[in-house]
């Protein structure tokens, strides 16, 4: 059988080489119009150009966000942004308003449209209705249990794909619609601006009693109520596959490239196991722990398995877990010396332990035993970003394979 698609998220160029070099089939990004994710460094029309140009010269796919919820003023400059689009050679757009998509279908009547999750998908006819109107894939939304999605994928067979989340934010939202942003501060959610209102830490004020702040609490566990945990569901992806999906989606276009890497080794691997034996799979321990070693949210499977509970939610922090910085990029291998040349991203010292993020393999340690610096001296540290070292390894590694540290107070 086919293989199912594995979508990663690609918030800037050196994402989208990242998380295709990695094991990525296909990546999405946004253009500088018509997304939701005004926060990331997104593409303009040249990146988009070259980041096509990168993918299909490996046989992979670039889908173009155009997720938000226009209002009229936005919808003016539409047609001018389409007729830019038409320059590319986009492989399909992610869309979830109405408007744009009859839009879109009357200037680009050829390319692929993918509904995306902001139009709420939860059921087998709302994908079909989709289909009628032009859709080639349905991205369900996260707020579907497994017998649902079977379900859908069943009903919906050979009419039109499915791509679900496995990896990333959860929204305390419903798909991502939310108000919280637009009314605390004026930034629309729905027009790609979201100030993530939902993890905020909240107290209560009575309105006799201005001034005087009360402390939200659920079981005296905290008052982040609503800071959604990450989902998580490496250990489901056999289960997604034989339901007859098309497409897996890790979140994630504001992450780092280390998060973009990672995430898409690990689940590469996973779903590659998969595949060269089903009736003997077996999750495989090193593999998940991997995907604690990014920055991340304490994990939850989401609505994987029914209605999450008070676990869905971490009530102490609304702060991300990091257990190990992302120290550099792999630029060059130098096997007549075993050594290796890298771009520094966070400080390296002599006498570091570090650990190599390797496309197609499991990571492994690498001891710097010494550093040689630019100008051909050997040196205590590497501490200027950007800065090219050269340290010693004896493993064969691809270029753009990422090196990270555990950080200390782990250790401990």
């Amino acid at each position: 059988m086919d293989k199912i698609e594995l979508l990663a998220p690609a918030g800037s160029l050196e994402k989208l080489k990242t998380a295709i070099l990695f094991g990525a089939d296909a990546v999405y990004c946004g253009g500088l119009n018509f997304g939701l994710r005004a926060g990331a460094d997104n593409f303009t029309l040249e990146e988009l150009r070259e980041g096509i140009n990168y993918a299909h010269n490996r046989d992979k796919k670039v889908y173009l966000t155009m997720n938000m919820i226009p209002h009229n003023q936005e919808l003016a400059e539409l047609p001018q942004y389409i007729a830019k689009l038409k320059t590319l050679d986009i492989d399909a757009l992610i869309i979830s308003d109405p408007g744009v998509l009859a839009l879109v279908k009357e200037k680009m009547p050829e390319m692929e449209i993918h509904i995306s999750t902001q139009a709420n998908n939860v059921n087998w006819a709302s994908a079909l209705f989709w289909a009628e109107q032009g859709a080639e894939r349905i991205i369900l939304a996260r707020e579907l249990n497994f017998e649902e999605i079977k379900e859908i994928a069943e009903k919906t067979e050979g009419r039109v794909e499915l791509e679900v989340f496995v990896h990333g934010a959860m929204c305390i939202s419903y798909s991502g619609r939310c108000l919280l942003s637009n009314y605390f501060v004026g930034r629309d959610a729905n027009r790609g601006d979201c100030a993530q209102s939902c993890r905020w830490k909240y107290h209560l004020v009575e309105e006799q009693r201005p001034g005087e702040y009360f402390p939200i609490e659920e079981n005296d566990q905290g008052t982040f109520i609503m800071n959604s945990r990450d989902l998580n569901l490496a250990e489901e992806v056999p289960q997604l596959i034989e339901a007859g999906l098309s497409s897996l989606k890790i979140e994630g276009r504001m992450k780092s490239v280390h998060y973009a890497a990672t995430v898409v080794n690990t689940y590469r691997q996973i779903i590659d196991q998969y595949y060269a034996d089903p009736d003997n799979y077996q999750a495989d321990p090193e593999l998940l722990a991997e995907l604690r070693k990014i920055s991340h949210r304490d994990y939850t499977k989401g609505f994987f398995y029914g209605q999450p509970g008070s676990e869905g939610q971490r009530y102490q922090s609304s702060s991300y877990l990091r257990t190990y910085d992302f120290v550099g990029v792999v630029k060059e291998r130098m096997p007549e010396n075993r050594e290796i040349l890298v771009e520094v991203r966070n400080k390296i010292f002599k006498g570091d332990i570090l650990e190599a993020a390797v496309p197609g393999r499991k990571s492994f340690e690498i001891n710097v035993d010494y550093i040689i610096n630019s100008d051909g001296k050997k040196v205590e540290s590497a501490p200027h970003p950007k800065e090219k070292v050269i340290i010693p390894c004896g493993e064969i590694m691809k270029k753009g394979s990422l090196l990270r540290r555990e950080k200390d107070e782990v250790k401990a």
